[in-house]
């Protein structure tokens, strides 16, 4: 059995952003890829027993999947020190728990599955800050942003450990070996 990983999952522009300065995703919904290629989101979200997000990832959710039902099956916490209207037809927690109570309440709930956190990018900056943060999977659209939300505020060493071209996307798996001083 391997040991469950906090991975931060996202897509990006090839400047490094992961949204418009008006949190858009015009430019990612709009990619082709294949559910069933290479490091196919399917595939992942089959591995993840919990999942993180700060607000304006679930605020983005609200606007634009407001009549959907939520999309995820797995626990959900949401990081904010806004209010929401709460959802019925998920398990979704707000919180603004310090990141190591949060992992170890996620991981307590994941039944041994990785934990994802799906952004942003101060977020998961938050995560390895805390040495809470294990891999960094990117999907690298070919478009380029000149500014927004960047993918990952931080500085970090990283390895790659998987290529892979799926539909418009670079793909690219990375271990994190250490992580800021």
């Amino acid at each position: 059995m391997t040991t469950p990983r906090t991975i931060y999952n996202t897509a990006t522009s090839l400047d490094g952003y992961i949204a418009t300065p008006d949190h858009s995703l015009a430019w990612l919904l709009s990619r082709e890829s294949d559910e069933s290629g290479p490091m196919s989101f399917t595939e992942f979200l089959a591995g993840v027993g919990a999942i993180v997000m700060g607000a304006n990832t679930y605020q983005w959710i609200l606007d634009n999947q407001s009549t959907e039902p939520w999309p995820y099956a797995v626990p959900s916490w949401v990081c904010t020190h806004r209010e929401f209207p709460p959802r019925t037809d998920a398990d979704i927690r707000f919180t603004h728990a310090e990141v190591p109570a949060l992992h170890q309440a996620m991981t307590a709930v994941a039944a041994g599955k990785n934990l994802w956190i799906v952004g942003g990018g101060e977020l998961a900056g938050s995560f390895a800050d805390h040495g809470l943060l294990d891999e960094i999977i990117v999907s690298v659209a070919p478009v380029t942003l000149g500014a927004g939300a960047p993918l990952l505020p931080r500085e970090l060493e990283l390895r790659v450990s998987e290529l892979a071209a799926n539909g418009e996307f670079a793909c690219i798996r990375y271990a994190v070996v250490r992580g800021p001083d």
